[in-house]
């Protein structure tokens, strides 16, 4: 017998929110929020941006971060995404960072980070495939008019708290 997905919405029996429930055999197709990962790279008093080559936010500026994916730490995720962002290979610090982002259904865990082959021949970072440059920049030559996105703001905010005041947050959403 050949049973059809037919997805409804509505609230499943013991549930309070309301789920794509398939009408044929009851399945609830759970819709989460969605994890980013990335750090804050710090090296010789600079922080590494990198410009994005991808929507949204083309052309605008961020640190390194992405989507987690299944089956992946968030550790892991943070260290691969430098890599394909911004070709770095880190060590991972401290979680510098739990940002809620509801209108996007997103939470995001950001970490310090230092380059990990400072002796090598390899350069420390440069532009992977979804990055047009990468850069390091001086706190006061920070683009800050050309952030791709507010956290990114509030991860900068905080690493400069961190480096200022010695707190080791980890932070959350600004008030």
């Amino acid at each position: 017998m050949d049973k059809s997905i037919n997805f409804r919405r509505l609230i499943p029996d013991g549930d309070t929110h309301e789920r794509d429930v398939c009408a044929s055999c009851g399945f609830v197709n759970y819709q989460n929020p969605r994890i980013v990962v990335g750090s804050v790279v710090r090296h010789a008093g600079k922080v590494l941006l990198c410009r994005r080559a991808i929507e949204p936010r083309r052309g605008f500026w961020t640190v390194p971060a992405g989507y987690l994916e299944l089956n992946e730490t968030p550790e892991h995720g943070a260290l691969r995404e430098a890599r394909e962002e911004a070709l770095a290979r880190l060590h991972l610090g401290d979680l510098l960072a739990v940002y809620s982002v509801p209108h996007l259904s997103q939470v995001q865990l950001i970490y310090r980070a230092e380059f990990a082959a400072l002796d090598s021949d390899q350069p420390l970072f440069g532009a992977g495939e979804e990055s047009l440059e990468v850069g390091l920049f001086d706190w006061d030559r920070l683009p800050l008019g050309d952030i791709a996105f507010p956290t990114v703001h509030w991860m900068l905010d905080h690493e400069r708290e961190v480096q200022a005041k010695g707190y080791h947050g980890p932070f959350g959403n600004p008030a």
